[in-house]
């Protein structure tokens, strides 16, 4: 399997953020998209979520569902940690297992991130790095070929961060594929870089 980008260019507000981008990540690679703020390291996330429009070059994923869009074949882990704070944390992920249109096992989610404990307490009283940790539990309970990461330990203790390296080189060693848009290291010593250079 293949992810590969030719030329890509993204446009926002009337600006061309990026243009001329090209990559390719085959099954079990990460790809970490570095480069200043406004460099379009978040777009280029988003763009291969389906979030933001394709302004030019081809986007392809050789080896994937040919009937299913790249987006739905990806997960995006953004900025925002989009819950239900009155909702429990386990009724969060439960609800984001069926939106995703998945039976995942959403115990064993928890229990990967450390928040089994807290299943029944409403998301609302969570910490940033606890809501973030719920974020991530969706990675594992739906599972998904791509992983897009935005700056994927923001908010994160050491020990977090640490298990959610650990989980991404789970994630790589099954033939998944990896890109993070971040500014230091997230883990993953075996990454290929994409620097991006503000427009």
């Amino acid at each position: 399997m293949e992810l590969k980008g030719d030329q890509l260019a993204c446009n926002r507000g009337g600006r061309e953020v990026f243009s001329g981008v090209s990559f390719n990540l085959s099954a079990g690679g990460a790809l970490v998209v570095t480069g200043r703020n406004g460099a379009g390291k978040s777009s280029l996330l988003r763009m291969i979520a389906g979030l933001v429009r394709v302004a030019g070059g081809k986007l392809t994923l050789h080896g994937g569902d040919p009937d299913i869009p790249i987006a739905e074949q990806a997960h995006y882990l953004g900025h925002l940690d989009a819950m239900k704070p009155a909702l429990t944390v386990g009724e969060n992920l439960q609800f984001w297992t069926g939106f995703l249109g998945a039976r995942g096992d959403t115990e064993s989610a928890l229990q990967a991130v450390d928040l089994a404990p807290l299943a029944d307490l409403p998301a609302g009283y969570l910490s940033a790095g606890q809501r973030r940790r719920l974020s991530i539990a969706r990675l594992v309970a739906v599972p998904r070929v791509i992983w897009l990461l935005d700056e994927p330990t923001s908010s994160l203790d050491v020990p977090s961060q640490t298990r959610l390296a650990a989980l991404m080189r789970e994630h790589l060693g099954k033939g998944g594929m990896i890109i993070a848009a971040a500014h230091g290291a997230i883990g993953l010593e075996r990454a290929r870089e994409l620097k991006l250079d503000s427009a």
